[in-house]
């Protein structure tokens, strides 16, 4: 007699694993919709010449680099 009853608890216990398997993308894609991080673009951090950080990729000046490169290029 275990046997039609115990089909029927692994009948269950499946399709309890699938609805919460379900419930959980569901959050999951609430989640990201609603996330306020955004995209790696938005977590980078630069830091200017002066040591300041900016999320402002910094501009730069070719002039530097070669006055850098004709001074340091006799070591």
């Amino acid at each position: 007699m275990a046997g039609p009853n115990n089909r029927y608890i692994k009948k269950q216990k499946a399709e309890k694993r699938v609805k919460k398997r379900q419930e959980k993308d569901q959050k999951k894609i609430v989640r990201k919709e609603n996330s306020a991080g955004g995209s790696f673009e938005n977590m980078i951090a630069y830091v200017d010449k002066f040591g300041n950080i900016t999320s402002e990729r910094p501009v730069e000046d070719n002039n530097r680099d070669e006055e850098e490169s004709n001074n340091g290029g006799d070591r």
